[in-house]
Parts: C-alpha cells; structure tokens; sequence
C-alpha cells in the first residue's frame, strides 16, 4: 500500500471514530433508552416492547424514575401513544425528593376539554390540582388517538411552557411554583389507563422560553389571608361530639399558612397527608374577635370535607370532594357554602376539620361584613 492511501485511510479512520464518539456524546446527553439500566421503576406493571414502530414501554399505575440524572433548567421530550382510557400520563422534573416536584399531565380521555391537560406541583406528596385549576395550568386539546403524540416542555427559572404534537407555538405556558432546584425526572401516572411511552430525551443546554404569557386567575377579594393548621388525626375523631373539647385540647399547632393563587390556603405546606397512618385531617382556625354578640355570614370552600367548629361547638359538616355531587363533580375550591356564625361579644374560634383523600387539602374563607368585627393576627 502506497503512502498516500495509507494516509487517506488513516484520516477516514480517524473521521469514522470521531463520528461515532460524536454520536454516542449526543445520545448520552439527549435520548435516554427506556428500560432498567437507566430506570428506576415502581409500577403496577410494565412491559418494554416494541409498539407502533417504537421501541417503547408500558406502564401501569406507576412511575419511572430516571437514575442518576440531576434536572434544573432545559428541554425534555417525549411520545406517548394515547387511548380514551382514562388515564393521566405526564412527566415530573425537579423532584427534591419524591413528594416535592413540578409536574404536567394529559387526561386523555377529556379531549378538547378546558382540563385536557394539567399543569401542577407536587407539594408534600399531594398533587393540588383542585387549586391549580383553570386556564393559569391547562388548555383544551383535540388528541390523536392513532399515532403517536408528542410532548416538549421547556423549563428555566419559574417558567415552563409546554408543545404539544410538534407545535410552533406553546400550548400552554405557566409559572412553576417550587423554587428552581435540580431534582430527579419521572414519567408515567396514577389511573387505571396504562400508557405507552418511548423517544424519551432531555438537553439542557435548550432552554429558551418564547411569548411567555400566562393566564393569571383574578383573586378572591376579602379572603382570610392566614389559616393556623393544628397536626393531623383520624376524620372519624370529629364525630365523637362529647370527645370534642379533648381532640382541640390535645393539638400541635404547626403555624400559620397563607392563601395561594389568590384563592385558598394548601394545609399540605404544613402536614404530610400520606405516612403509613389513617389521619388524614387537621385543623384549620382563626380567631375572631366581635365587639358585640351578633350573626355573621361566613362565606367558604374547603377540600374535601369538612366539620365547622365555632368555640368547641360543632356547626356544619359538608363534602366537596371529587365526584361526590355528580360524575363530573371536580371539587375544586370556591366559595360555594356558607354558614351563620353566632358570635358572641369578645373572641370567638372558627375550626374547620379539613379531611383530605386526593387532589388539595384546602381552605378558604371570608365574611362578607367585616363590621364589627375583626380577625385576630
């Protein structure tokens, strides 16, 4: 073999090898294999196969956590091939720790609908989508139910914007409500509908957020601005009327919490709903203090049920949780109940025993004549 050939192999050779350890730098950084090397899965069940010309998995009633990988701020991306089923399949990023994250999900079986899709955190192990509702976290969407859909969110800071199905634009666009830490990234979601998912890929060197314009919700004026949350105990407790006075007696208090979105304070900021025991309600309370013996109209929502407790007297008891009105009943939070409160002259305590199952542990109240009156701070 002459020189010259051998030198222009040599420089093929060389070009091959770069070419391909180019590849593999691109892959490593971008599209991630779905399976158990590169992640962590607590399912139902799964299976990997190959389905619609995708290498992809399946997933049951679960999450896949991916190892070894730390998110902040970039673009991550993903197909999903959706049925009418219902079924809620998404991604969560940031996750600090697996109760504490930012999130955003499809409901496929709601197409075209204003909650088609949910953008949402994940406080203290709760999702509170009952309270992060509305134009502000979702859009309507028409699915595609023979193909793959595909998913592109863009994170950096407090915002994040989502495309749907290669759009030019974003769909949605919204304010993340956790303070931008670095955390794991997981796919999947709760329901009965299983999903399958494939072409999973994150870059985070690709974080530009374009015609950013979120929907703002307009508060609810008059609010209690703070709620005291007590710890938590069994629901079944508040039923024992002549054991009242014990159970207020025997409460920690863990401070107060304040409104959000304009709308209700989230009890989950103070209490972990879900650790292995059945309390699953706590209090909330305010102090009232009352120039005069009078009847005053108090004005509320909560989520899911609730036992109104005006000094150590039982008053109301209500539920507003999902679907306990009708099949499409959401139970998100508003003023929708009211009640007559007896005061009488000097300082008065308002509990509400909130109990909790699934969507936001929630509260919200106002009077709407605050003559006489004020709210003890």
């Amino acid at each position: 073999m002459n020189k010259s050939k051998k030198n222009l192999m040599t420089r093929l050779l060389i070009v091959i090898i770069m070419s391909v350890l180019l590849l593999q730098n691109t892959y490593s950084q971008n599209y991630i294999p779905l399976d158990t090397i590169h992640w962590e899965i607590n399912a139902q069940s799964y299976v990997q196969e190959n389905y619609k010309g995708k290498n992809a998995i399946y997933i049951q009633r679960g999450m896949a956590f991916l190892k070894d990988t730390k998110f902040l701020n970039g673009t991550i991306e993903f197909d999903v091939y959706l049925t009418k089923r219902q079924g809620f399949p998404g991604v969560r990023f940031r996750a600090s720790d697996r109760n504490n994250m930012e999130s955003f999900y499809l409901r496929p079986h709601l197409p075209n609908k204003p909650d088609s899709n949910q953008a949402t955190p994940v406080i203290n192990g709760i999702s509170p989508w009952q309270l992060y509702f509305g134009p502000s976290y979702s859009v309507p969407y028409d699915y595609n139910y023979d193909g793959w859909t595909h998913v592109k969110l863009v994170i950096n800071g407090r915002q994040a914007q989502v495309y749907l199905d290669y759009s030019e634009k974003p769909n949605l666009s919204w304010n993340l409500v956790h303070e931008p830490i670095e955390g794991e990234v997981a796919i999947g979601g709760g329901g009965a509908g299983p999903m399958h998912y494939a072409n999973f890929k994150i870059n985070n060197k690709e974080y530009e957020i374009v015609d950013f314009n979120p929907l703002k919700r307009k508060p609810i004026q008059g609010l209690i601005q703070e709620w005291e949350i007590s710890d938590k105990f069994e629901e079944k407790k508040v039923d024992d009327i002549s054991a009242l006075k014990s159970l207020i007696s025997n409460r920690k208090w863990r401070g107060k919490i304040k409104i959000e979105e304009g709308t209700a304070a989230n009890i989950a900021r103070k209490v972990v709903l879900n650790d292995g025991t059945l309390k699953n309600t706590a209090f909330a309370k305010i102090n009232i203090i009352s120039d005069k013996d009078q009847t005053k109209l108090f004005e509320f929502g909560y989520s899911d049920r609730v036992v109104a407790i005006l000094n150590n007297t039982p008053i109301y008891k209500g539920s507003n949780q999902y679907r306990s009105r009708d099949y499409r009943f959401l139970g998100t939070v508003g003023l929708f109940d009211a009640i007559y409160l007896n005061l009488k002259k000097g300082e008065n305590t308002l509990l509400m025993a909130v109990s909790e199952n699934f969507g936001g542990w929630l509260i919200t109240g106002k009077f709407r004549d605050l003559k006489g009156i004020t709210i003890k701070k």
